[in-house]
């Protein structure tokens, strides 16, 4: 008798102790679960959230040069993206090229954009997601020629153009509940652009936006997740001196752009896209000192 009761005390304290290194054990595995799912989806935002490639018949209309067709390529290839970690890298290719009206139908000075982004996660929130990035660019048009013509002009057709800069973000957004299969979101970007403590073209000094402050906002819709239409509305100030233009010289300084994206049900990430904007300083390398509004219609994918 006495060996049975013992047999039985014994069998009772095992179930006390395995029970809670059980109850532990899952819910270990539960915080890791939700971790590992929480990353792999913050690495979508990231890739939702960067800029779409796109085709535009013609061009910036209205802009001071013609064109035949433009076209922008960019990526957001994610090198690092362990579930595990709240950090992630990626790479960034920003291809553009623009085909000139005439004779040769030349691409005069593509620009090539080069770079690297760190993401770090600062909310467990997906539907009200926070990050921060960090990026290194290289901007060059790969052509070798002085910059600047014998009378002080921009020499856009073999004129250099080179530039290296880092940009400091910081990404929120919030994620509606879908009603009806229909859902929305708003996101915001702000950013910090610095090229001065990198080689750049010597012609550059003070005549261009070496340091920005960069505001974007979107406005997405999703039908049954898929996203239907995105407007956006993207503005940049460059706030270093510059020669002949004060700090209030808005038509040099600044540079605007709205958008709006939308597509069919039987497109797949494909969008019909219309812009319109100003370039205080034409992004397109070499071309910087051109100033004028554009509209630009086409087609566009956030590849």
């Amino acid at each position: 008798m006495k060996l049975v009761c013992l047999i039985v005390v014994f069998y009772l304290t095992g179930i006390e102790t395995v029970t809670p290194q059980t109850i532990n054990s899952a819910t270990r595995d539960s915080l890791i679960t939700r971790r590992y799912l929480r990353n792999r989806e913050y690495s979508d935002i990231y890739k939702e959230n960067g800029d779409l490639s796109y085709i535009s018949p013609r061009g910036e209309l209205a802009g001071p040069v013609k064109y035949i067709i433009n076209g922008r390529v960019t990526k957001t290839y994610m090198i690092l993206a362990i579930p595990e970690s709240p950090v992630a890298f990626a790479m960034v290719p920003d291809f553009t090229v623009k085909v000139i009206d005439e004779k040769s139908s030349g691409v005069r000075t593509p620009s090539l954009k080069l770079g690297g982004t760190l993401y770090f996660r600062l909310s467990k929130s997906i539907s009200n997601y926070k990050y921060a990035t960090l990026k290194f660019t290289h901007h060059s048009n790969g052509q070798d020629g002085e910059a600047l013509n014998s009378n002080g002009t921009i020499n856009t057709h073999d004129g250099n153009f080179s530039t290296n800069y880092l940009t400091v973000g910081y990404n929120s957004g919030r994620k509606t509940s879908a009603f009806n299969a229909v859902s929305y979101s708003l996101n915001h970007y702000g950013g910090f652009e610095w090229h001065k403590w990198f080689h750049y073209e010597k012609a550059l000094k003070n005549d261009y936006g070496f340091t920005r402050v960069i505001y974007d906002f979107s406005l997405r819709r999703y039908v049954r997740q898929k996203e239907n239409w995105r407007a956006d509305v993207g503005l940049n100030y460059a706030v270093n001196a510059m020669q002949n233009y004060n700090a209030f010289s808005i038509k040099k300084r600044l540079n605007v752009e709205t958008s709006f994206n939308y597509s069919f049900p039987f497109m797949n990430n494909v969008f019909l896209m219309a812009a319109m904007g100003y370039y205080g300083e034409d992004p397109y390398n070499i071309y910087y000192r051109n100033k004028y509004s554009y509209f630009r219609l086409g087609v566009s994918s956030g590849l």
